[in-house]
């Protein structure tokens, strides 16, 4: 597998507070990659580069084999990265077709005028809901009327209609039912198989465990550890998350 991200010697700061200090993080291609580590360890704030939000004092990022520099999450949406975050950012108003298309809307020109395609919708987002083997009740039911797997589930169809090459996902099963969180853990291993890349942020480390190929720590803004999944153990992670970082 090649590699889809390279995230070279990043730091940030915020005043006199070190978010992070030289950190290297790449994801290949079609895989999934946990980033784990405590609150305020530099997870968020390594993603918001990668997304654009902020822009690094230091390091380089390359994407797809070209150096890049996002400066909003416009211009990383556009090379193919989507962020589902923890509070999903559904409209809880409209139907999973209405909110996989939202400011994304197919449109056809009819007497002069620009009209919703609604067929043209319906028929992309079922097409990318079964293809993921998504299970929803309906596509017409506001996403209200959904349970919170399904919700997530939604969230994470719309961020991959557009061709997404890479996928994070900020605590997906974080308030979900054991039931509902394995599905949702089931559908990222399908983002996988269909060849899309994953950064599986989540304090649930069983979660992590189960699901990623690797897993980086991140310990008070440096990078702690970057294990391969088959080659260590929860006690291992944890240790990681705990000690004296970098």
């Amino acid at each position: 597998m090649d590699q889809l991200v390279e995230m070279r010697q990043i730091t940030k700061t915020f005043g006199p507070v070190v978010a992070l200090r030289g950190v290297d993080f790449a994801v290949r291609a079609g895989e999934v990659a946990g980033l784990v580590g405590d609150n305020g360890a530099g997870k968020s704030t390594l993603m918001k580069i990668l997304t654009g939000v902020y822009q690094p004092d230091g390091g380089e990022i390359w994407f797809d084999d070209r150096r890049v520099h996002f400066t909003s999450p416009l211009d990383s949406r556009q090379a193919g990265i989507e962020m589902v975050y923890q509070d999903l950012g559904l409209a809880e108003n409209l139907t999973p077709i209405a909110n996989i298309f939202l400011g994304r809307e197919i449109t056809r020109r009819r007497a002069g005028l620009r009209l919703l395609d609604e067929a043209q919708m319906a028929r992309v987002a079922r097409e990318r809901i079964e293809g993921l083997q998504i299970r929803l009740p309906s596509l017409s039911l506001p996403v209200e009327r959904l349970s919170g797997g399904q919700r997530q589930s939604v969230a994470i169809a719309r961020a991959t209609a557009f061709q997404a090459k890479l996928v994070i996902m900020d605590e997906p099963a974080a308030s979900l039912a054991v039931s509902e969180a394995a599905k949702v853990l089931g559908l990222i291993k399908r983002l996988r198989e269909h060849g899309v890349a994953v950064i599986l942020i989540s304090h649930r480390l069983q979660d992590v465990l189960d699901v990623a190929d690797r897993i980086v720590v991140l310990n008070r803004g440096a990078k702690a550890g970057d294990l391969r999944r088959e080659e260590t153990t929860m006690e291992g992670v944890v240790s990681l998350i705990v000690g004296g970082g970098g």
